[in-house]
Order: structure tokens, then C-alpha cells, then sequence
């Protein structure tokens, strides 16, 4: 009688949950168990910076399987299990506490770590990064006992939290190097009305900003001094510039590691019996090896890692997207931004809507919208299905995008 398959997952975000439950529907005989640092059922960490902040929803709210858990599709979950190295030769994983777990394949889906900067190091009163259901807790009690707050950097997450900030009534600035917001993922006009919603809600933007010196005075607030000679108070202060891959533990077992844990298109890492997904890897992108950071993408990538260990063989090509809730402004961007797009095209919307597309000879390679959620994902399938597209009907606000699927299909 063949023994049940054992297929260990290392991580409970959104990657590792998918991975979980892939390869329980891959192959429902097997014995599938998530392994999560945390001490309970993994939940979704896109509310920490808004609802959660803004006190309208908790971690424990949103789990990530529903509200039956992982264990309702039949996933095994240890909570409180930090993983401290990979035998591989013996196809094992070692815990903190000495436990060893035999695997038949091995998903890593460690994530990513908040970059510190040096300046403001972790654990010192007043400063906090986000990335856990602690930490928001941790900021959240701290908001609701304070009057200003100053956010560093104007990514998504940093904007996320100045915008729950700011809807609490809290005095706040953000100070971003880069000379305007969201400079990763945004062309110059959509930053530019993302910047002016801020505004228009009574954020100080400071942009093209360098920190050269952090104090502490003698009421307790922080004070951040600029290059420019511009000088900062608050009662507290939240770093947002980024994040590097948790390779680690892949790279202590010798595993393929190059910022990222290195895949193929599969997942598969150098070790044929261990897979991994999500902000750890970097894997096949359009243009060469990519690193990507968001829920969606880990989520997809998750469930195809998952369900070839299970012993699945499919191949991970979807187009990758995020989203962003600022106030009443609903950011989406799906698909390869371009360093330098062959063409961009404006599509002019009413109000606060907004939508920009990217395009590469006669195809869409990304789009950036504002309020716009139906049009991104007719968009999305033109993008994936690499359907050509006519510049003028892109342009034109009476042009549906799904006519522009069908006209193709």
C-alpha cells in the first residue's frame, strides 16, 4: 500500500494558504501541513494599513480560507512553527524547537521582511514598521493616542497609512526621496492625482526629500530634519519604504538565491522535491528574472507552486496586478510596466477617475486606472490573451474593452 504523499508548506501568507489548499485539490490523499510563525489562522494583510488602522475591521476578520479556516479544506495548520533550516538530504525541515517533519515535497512561501532603515531601527518607541497583525495592533493603539504622524516614504503602503491618518483627523506628512509619489508602478499624471487627493485631504507631501538626522525631544515626539533644512515633529512615525525577500532559510540550505529564491515557471527551485512562491522568489518574467510584492500575485503563484508539488505541471504566465484604497480612490495596476512604453495612451474619464495604458507594438503590456475596477478586468484579459488593440479605440471612452475581447475572441 502507497503511503499518502506529505507535502509541507513553509508560510502562512497568501501565498502559502493558496499553495496549501492547491495541492490539497491536486491531490485530495494528500497529506498537506502549513507551517505559520504566527500563533492563529492566517488572515489577509491588505486591511492592516486601512481598516484596521481606521478601526473598522480586525486581523482576525478576514481569514485568508474563510471563515472554516485551512483546516476546513482539509490542511493540516501548525501555528507558532518557525522553521529553522532544510535538510534536504533527508527531505526534512527543522523547527526552532527541534522538531523534524519529513517531506515528500516542500513549498517555501516565506514572504518578505520590512527594510530598516538604520535611522529608525525597529523597536524604538515611536517608530513602526507594518507588516503583521501585531504591528498594526501595536500602531493602532498608538494612533488612537496621538495627534500627528509623519509616514516615510510615498509607496502604496506608506500612502495607505497616511490616508487611514488622515481620516482619523491626524496631522500628517509624508517625506519621499523620489521627486514625486508612487514612482514604481505609476506614470506622472496618475501620481500627480493621487498627490493632490492627499492634499486636497490636508497630508503635507514632501517629495524629492532626504532625512539627514532623527531626535527625540524632551516631550516625547520625533523630530526628522531634511536636507533641504526642514525640520519635522511627531508624536509618532511609520517607515514604509519597501521590502526584501525572507530567502534565508533557501539560501542557508544552498538553494538558487538571487535576491529572491530563484524558480522556474513552475515554481520549482534548484531542488527538484522544493518549490517556492510569492515575495521570496524571483522568477520568469517577460523581460528576464522578477521579484514581485503583491497579494494578487502571491495568492496565483501560491496555488501553482502548491499544486505541482502535488504533482501538478502547470505553468505560471498571468498577467500580475495590485490595488490600493486611498480615501475614495480605487489605484489598480495590472500587467509589465514598461521602463520606457513604446506608447502610453490617456483614456479621459469624468471626475476622479482616471485610466492610463501602456502599450507595445499593437498589444497592452500595462494599464493604471483610478476607479475603474469593470474596465481593469476586461483590460486584464486583453493584457494575458495578448490581443492587439487599435491606439484610437483605447483612447476613446466609448469604446468598451470587452468589445474589444469579443471583437478578438
Amino acid at each position: 500500500m502507497t503511503s499518502a504523499r506529505r507535502i509541507i508548506i513553509v508560510g502562512g501568507g497568501p501565498a502559502g494558504v493558496a499553495a496549501a489548499l492547491a495541492a490539497k485539490q491536486q491531490d485530495a490523499a494528500a497529506d498537506v501541513v502549513l507551517l505559520n510563525d504566527e500563533h492563529h489562522e492566517p488572515y489577509e494583510k491588505p486591511p492592516l494599513s486601512k481598516a484596521v488602522l481606521t478601526g473598522k475591521v480586525m486581523p482576525h476578520d478576514a481569514p485568508i480560507a474563510g471563515p472554516k479556516g485551512v483546516a476546513g479544506s482539509g490542511v493540516a495548520l501548525k501555528g507558532g512553527t518557525r522553521v529553522r533550516s532544510i535538510d534536504r538530504a533527508a527531505r526534512a525541515v527543522v523547527t526552532d524547537s527541534g522538531e523534524r517533519i519529513p517531506y515528500d515535497a516542500l513549498v517555501l512561501a516565506t514572504g518578505s521582511l520590512n527594510r530598516v532603515l538604520p535611522l529608525f531601527p525597529v523597536g524604538q518607541p515611536g517608530i513602526y514598521y507594518l507588516r503583521t497583525e501585531a504591528e498594526a495592533r501595536a500602531l493602532k493603539a498608538h494612533l488612537d493616542r496621538s495627534k500627528s504622524l509623519t509616514v516615510i516614504g510615498g509607496g502604496l503602503i506608506g500612502l495607505e497609512v497616511a490616508a487611514s491618518a488622515a481620516e482619523l483627523g491626524m496631522r500628517t506628512t509624508v517625506i519621499e526621496i523620489a521627486p514625486r509619489l508612487l514612482s514604481r508602478v505609476s506614470d506622472e499624471e496618475t501620481s500627480a492625482l493621487v498627490h493632490e487627493r492627499h492634499r486636497a485631504r490636508g497630508v503635507d507631501i514632501r517629495v524629492g526629500s532626504v532625512i539627514s538626522a532623527l531626535r527625540e525631544l524632551p516631550d516625547g515626539r520625533r523630530e526628522i530634519a531634511t536636507g533641504d533644512g526642514a525640520v519635522i515633529a511627531a508624536d509618532l512615525i511609520v517607515v514604509g519604504t519597501g521590502a526584501a525577500p525572507d530567502d534565508a532559510l533557501a539560501k542557508a540550505a544552498e538553494l538558487a538565491v538571487d535576491d529572491g529564491i530563484i524558480v522556474d515557471d513552475h515554481g520549482r527551485t534548484s531542488d527538484p522535491a522544493i518549490f517556492a512562491a510569492g515575495d521570496c522568489t524571483r522568477f520568469p518574467g517577460p523581460h528576464g528574472p522578477v521579484r514581485l510584492e503583491n497579494w494578487r500575485h502571491a495568492q496565483e503563484h501560491g496555488a501553482i507552486a502548491g499544486r505541482n508539488a502535488a504533482g501538478g505541471d502547470a505553468a505560471y504566465n498571468v498577467a500580475p496586478s495590485f490595488w490600493s484604497e486611498q480615501y475614495d480612490l480605487y489605484i489598480q495596476g495590472v500587467g509589465w510596466p514598461a521602463a520606457k512604453p513604446a506608447r502610453r495612451i490617456r483614456r479621459p474619464l469624468p471626475g476622479k477617475n482616471a485610466l492610463m495604458l501602456e502599450t507595445d507594438g499593437s498589444v497592452l503590456n500595462y494599464a493604471l486606472g483610478i476607479n475603474v475596477q469593470r474596465d481593469m478586468a476586461a483590460i486584464r484579459r486583453l493584457i494575458e490573451r495578448k490581443i492587439p488593440v487599435d491606439a484610437q479605440a483605447l483612447a476613446d471612452p466609448g469604446q468598451p474593452f470587452n468589445a474589444m475581447l469579443k471583437a478578438k475572441a
